[in-house]
């Protein structure tokens, strides 16, 4: 079975004894994600796009791009070399929105909440020092455009 071997060969990537591959068939949530984000990941990739930026300290600016995989691992390759720990935490949410989406053959993007997000830092006026924020969409996962 294809699903058996996608669960393996997790399994074995990740580092799991024999017991912990046969207790991570209990419930069947997590068969169903990875099984499911497998195929998806061929397919698509997180892109999070910062769409505006004012005093940012980490010197993030509008048209700066971070790209994950469907797992919510950063490419670093195509990210900034400096990364601000307030504006990616905030993508939690909305990456596990999109695995959620995703592992239940949804529409990826037709999430709800976070779409647009913020950094933690309220800005000068509100006696911060900066502010950020992010968009955040799944996009197909195509080489030429080096999405990958």
């Amino acid at each position: 079975m294809a699903e058996e071997k996608i669960i393996k060969k997790y399994g074995e990537r990740v580092g799991y004894t024999e017991p912990e591959v046969e207790k991570f068939h209990e419930g069947g949530h997590r068969i169903r994600q990875v099984s499911r984000l497998s195929r998806a990941a061929a397919k698509y990739s997180i892109l999070a796009e910062v769409v505006n930026s004012r005093n940012c300290n980490s010197g993030h600016i509008a048209g700066q791009t971070f790209l994950l995989d469907v797992d919510g691992n950063f490419i670093t390759r195509l990210c900034p070399n400096r990364m601000c720990v307030y504006l990616i935490s905030q993508l939690t949410i909305p990456v596990a929105l999109i695995n959620e989406r995703l592992s239940e053959s949804l529409e990826p993007n037709d999430f709800h909440f976070m779409r647009y997000l913020r950094c933690l830092d309220t800005g000068v006026d509100c006696y911060g020092y900066g502010e950020v924020m992010l968009k955040v969409q799944v996009v197909p996962r195509v080489k030429e455009t080096g999405l990958q």
